[in-house]
């Protein structure tokens, strides 16, 4: 691959999505590689934003049933416009609570420990925020974390083998809740061996999406999948908070959900303020409390982006992005004792590139300062994420520039090898 500059420009020149930039509220002082912690603030999503203020302005109270997106029904319009997203059908996807929320609840709907089979199944690469939850979830089961909970090691430090989770599925699992890219290296696990591979030994499987949805395709309801939950502000650049949302698979409608609350009822009976529940039946049946309106409104806008570009030809262009990316830091930064911890398969990459550096904090720190926005991973993580949507080649080959001056001159010198209060 021609790793020069006009390799670049020519890139950007035929690029299908190029338009899409223009959308969004990009620096001319920064190059912003963190969309997979926050996506930037899309034109879309503010004009979103306002419409449902202007809802709340106009109609008051009547908003939840008049006016262009009435609120009663949000969330359902919303877990719609999510489906293509991760190959689902549209009454299987709801927009509602925020990861862990929404964790919790699958996991009291869907854990059911009976007799040897009492064990959950995660991995030891996950984010922290997934275990906290299904080791409190154990805890108010009377169960002892320590031995009902197991975690895949990995071999290698940074990625995990499917055959390790295989042999892991042992018989006194119960439940399964694993990430589908891996928010360190980058990993995307192999989703669809894996939920066979569960189905074949009558096992319960869920996957966090947080760091594929809006990165790449999936095909949950063709897989198998019981279900899935993720958070909408890193590559769905829904804005910072912005409301979560999860999959249930549709042969599990019907069931009642393990935290039950006003709008896990089915629409037409909410209002009939019964005291027992009669829950929808479809993903809303999950949902739990009243819909986080402001937050959930900038989606509107940037999910009408991804029906318009399409799932497929953003990760198209992801994947170009960053092979790109690990070509120049092979050819460039050979000197400087980087590791790229990412998959070089593209079957097996997600949307971000992850670096291993001694001195990363400090060096992320540099970057900073020089005008780069990466994002630093404890202990010694670079993440760097060229999105689709709004990140250009030509950023890329300025951002590996940039960090060659870095360690040539030494600049990372001037800061502490620390993180700061948010990494």
């Amino acid at each position: 691959m021609n790793t020069q500059f006009s390799y670049a420009q020519e890139m950007d020149q035929i690029d299908v999505l190029k338009e899409y930039r223009n959308e969004f509220y990009v620096s001319d002082q920064k190059i912003y590689f963190d969309g997979n912690s926050l996506g930037l603030l899309s034109r879309r999503a503010e004009l979103s934003i306002g419409k449902i203020l202007e809802m709340w302005k106009k109609y008051a109270i009547d908003g939840w049933t008049e006016g262009e997106h009435p609120w009663f029904y949000l969330s359902e319009k919303l877990g719609e416009m999510s489906s293509k997203l991760i190959g689902a059908n549209a009454d299987e996807v709801i927009v509602t609570g925020s990861t862990t929320t929404n964790l919790h609840q699958l996991v009291a709907s869907f854990y059911k420990p009976i007799g040897n089979k009492t064990k959950i199944l995660a991995d030891e690469l996950n984010f922290p925020s997934d275990i906290y939850a299904l080791k409190s979830q154990l805890n108010l089961r009377g169960l002892n974390p320590d031995k009902h909970l197991v975690q895949v090691k990995s071999k290698y430090g940074d990625t995990l083998e499917t055959e390790d989770i295989i042999a892991s599925m042992t018989e006194d699992i119960a439940l399964i809740v694993l990430p589908s890219v891996l928010y360190r290296s980058g990993q995307i696990l192999d989703m669809k061996t894996l939920t066979a591979e569960a189905r074949k030994r009558n096992i319960i499987i869920g996957f966090d999406l947080c760091h594929s949805i809006g990165a790449i395709p999936h095909q949950l309801s063709e897989w198998d999948v019981d279900f899935a939950f993720w958070c909408t502000y890193k590559h769905l650049n829904g804005g910072p908070g912005s409301v979560g949302g999860l999959y249930v698979n549709a042969r599990h409608f019907g069931n009642q959900p393990g935290l039950a609350g006003w709008f896990s009822s089915a629409k037409d009976k909410q209002f009939n303020m019964d005291h027992t529940l009669t829950p929808a039946k479809n993903a809303g049946a999950f949902q739990i409390g009243t819909p986080h309106l402001l937050s959930a409104a900038p989606l509107l806008g940037s999910l009408e982006m991804f029906q318009e570009a399409g799932i497929d030809k953003i990760r198209e262009k992801s994947l170009r992005l960053t092979e790109y990316l690990i070509k120049l830091i092979e050819i460039e930064l050979a000197e400087y004792s980087f590791t790229i911890a990412s998959p070089r398969d593209s079957l097996s990459r997600g949307g971000h590139i992850f670096l291993k550096h001694s001195e990363a904090a400090r060096i992320c720190k540099a970057l900073k300062a020089e005008g780069v926005v990466p994002d630093f991973r404890n202990p010694n993580g670079i993440r760097l994420a060229p999105v689709a949507l709004y990140n250009t080649f030509a950023e890329v080959w300025h951002v590996v520039q940039i960090l060659k001056t870095v360690m040539k001159e030494e600049r990372y010198n001037k800061f502490e090898n620390k993180r700061g209060v948010i990494a």
